[in-house]
């Protein structure tokens, strides 16, 4: 039986840390009391020892860590970080509350783009500067890495995959998975087809009926489906469960819908997955005592048994298969090589008989293919909702390029600048990974345009956030604030990101730089173009939307906050709260009711 997170805190940390000084301190004060001098202290004096030994101990370690830090950052000529002020539960809640990241926006009016705040007892950098982060992730990558704490958050959820080890696990799970991300492999459009037909069909069906759809679930469920029928062989269908319905208005988090969606399989899974992340989330805010708030169970095992449930059946198939072709004699020299027609699923029970280490690399795609797409999509057609001079120009470009009859080719969408523009701006603005870090193998330093470098002592996590990066309008213009696809086609390209390519990082950069990047623009393109042939006025569906931005929110300068109609939510990717609920014309439908 698993010891409780909390317990195994308590007993292997907390515990033994609580009680060492204080029993030291109590052996001495018996050592003084019994020695030849007879120091007998009173009652209330050894009361105060034992009790203020901690108080103390915090007092001394801190000023000794703040000399020693002052110390190792002057003999290597550097500076040290400005910090912010505020206890512990006042920066939580500036982290969670509010806007997204509207409490690192506020702490850089104050103290610039690079300051150190405090969480729990624990120091960490946060950054929103080009040339810091190309150095966290590129020119200093051996520096940095993702770091024991939080491979030890993660790990009950993502195990050990690409996104969750270091080192030589890390480039053994990408050596793996770099051969299945090749030009051949992403521009095959079969793998988009059905399911993009699927998705677009059950949001047609939905709208006839009257109802709004919840199109961030619609393509989450497409994005599910192309990912399992790319890295397995075979989707799971996740769109035949059908679309929830839009929220009652009798309560704040309702959800009718039909037997079908509630007890699909797809569904647990979808939800459990969702939930663990947020899970592994709030670790990351809570830092090494995140087991305290899990005290009697891990939750985030919980949801990782749910998601293994669902792809349990799949991974045990892929394992008889090559069993099968083993008793065949069909192994050889080359059985760890890549064949044309193998899918990664099949790739990797091949290079290893380690259940857990494919099932975890499997989590850690899928939740790349799925999740960050689903995001680009969602944001796109929301932007489309607010947007109709850019909805307008997009039905231009398809209608020159391909028209609205016949389904888009590799060469189509490579050639659709707009398109790209359009995709890029979405990224900029809402950026699919809002936020994320690296911790320092050992004391470093960032440089510094202005003077001498910044010193990061050693286990100070650096937190980098691209979401504020992308709108800061000293990189991109007094408009950065302003979506406008335009400006990765005119003057403002050459202007801004051409010269300093750090300031956009949508996909990461460096020796860990996204694979599927290309996968996903290939994905989201087909899927808009297949959309728009079929669709046309989009607009939100506010009267049912569960969440939306508080009345009191004002449009306040350097950020979007009051702007946005609905609410931005982040776990591990960004998300619309609740769903994004729209409407749309059927094209056909309309056409058919014309000629009538």
């Amino acid at each position: 039986m698993a010891i409780p997170p909390g317990i195994e805190l308590l007993l292997k940390d907390i515990l033994p840390n609580a009680l060492k000084l204080p029993f030291i301190v109590f052996l001495f004060l018996k050592f003084l009391q019994q020695s030849p001098s007879e120091i007998n202290l009173p009652t209330w004096a050894w009361i105060a020892a034992l009790v203020s030994v901690h108080p103390v101990k915090w007092i001394v370690s801190t000023l000794y860590k703040t000399r020693r830090v002052k110390r190792e950052a002057a003999a290597r000529g550097a500076m040290l970080v400005p910090r912010v002020k505020g206890g512990s539960f006042e920066t939580i809640r500036k982290i969670r509350g509010g806007y997204m990241a509207e409490g690192f926006f506020e702490w850089s009016k104050q103290y610039g783009q690079t300051f150190i705040f405090r969480v729990l007892g624990v120091d960490r950098i946060l950054t929103m500067e080009p040339e810091h982060i190309k150095a966290i992730l590129a020119t200093q990558f051996e520096d940095f890495h993702k770091g024991e704490m939080q491979e030890d958050q993660f790990n009950s959820l993502l195990g050990s995959g690409v996104f969750n080890s270091d080192g030589e696990m890390w480039k053994f799970h990408r050596s793996m998975t770099r051969p299945f991300f090749s030009k051949v492999r992403i521009s095959d459009y079969d793998v988009f087809e059905r399911h993009a037909e699927e998705t677009l069909s059950v949001l047609a069906e939905r709208l006839a009926q009257g109802y709004p759809v919840d199109f961030q679930d619609a393509v989450a469920r497409f994005t599910l489906d192309s990912a399992t029928q790319f890295l397995f062989g075979k989707a799971v269908d996740s769109t035949s469960a059908g679309l929830p319905y839009p929220p009652s208005s009798s309560s704040s988090h309702p959800t009718s819908s039909s037997d079908t969606y509630l007890t699909h399989p797809s569904t647990k899974f979808v939800t459990a997955f969702a939930q663990g992340q947020l899970a592994i989330t709030l670790r990351n805010v809570r830092g090494k005592y995140w087991r305290l708030f899990e005290f009697w169970k891990d939750e985030a095992a919980g949801y990782r048994k749910d998601v293994e449930d669902f792809v349990n059946p799949i991974l045990d198939e892929a394992m008889t298969n090559l069993r099968r072709k083993e008793e065949g004699d069909m192994e050889s020299e080359n059985m760890k090589e890549v064949g044309e027609e193998e899918t990664f699923l099949e790739h990797l029970v091949k290079v290893t008989e380690d259940k857990k280490v494919v099932m975890d690399e499997l989590l850690n795609i899928l939740l790349a293919a799925r999740d960050t797409t689903a995001s680009l999509l969602t944001f796109s057609v929301y932007v489309l909702t607010q947007r109709p001079d850019i909805f307008a120009r997009l039905k231009s470009e398809i209608s020159e390029k391909i028209g609205f009859a016949r389904r888009p080719t590799y060469e189509d969408t490579r050639d659709m600048k707009y398109l790209r523009a359009f995709l890029n701006e979405t990224l900029r603005l809402y950026p699919a990974v809002p936020v994320d870090g690296r911790s320092p193998k050992h004391a470093t330093t960032l440089p510094n345009k202005n003077g001498k470098p910044w010193y990061v002592p050693a286990d100070t996590r650096c937190v980098y956030s691209v979401f504020l990066m992308h709108r800061r309008e000293d990189l991109w213009g007094p408009d950065a604030l302003e979506f406008d696809p335009d400006r990765f086609l005119d003057e403002r390209l050459h202007k801004y990101l051409t010269p300093n390519p750090f300031i956009f990082l949508p996909f990461n950069a460096g020796p860990r730089i996204c694979l599927g990047q290309q996968f996903a623009y290939n994905e989201s393109s087909y899927f808009l173009i297949k959309l728009l042939q079929k669709f046309d006025d989009f607009s939100l569906a506010l009267d049912v939307q569960p969440s939306q931005p508080p009345s009191e929110w004002k449009p306040e300068p350097g950020t979007t906050k009051g702007r946005d109609k609905v609410t931005l939510f982040s776990h591990l990717t960004m998300s619309v709260k609740d769903g994004l609920w729209i409407r749309m014309n059927n094209i056909n439908e309309t056409l058919e009711q014309g000629q009538k």
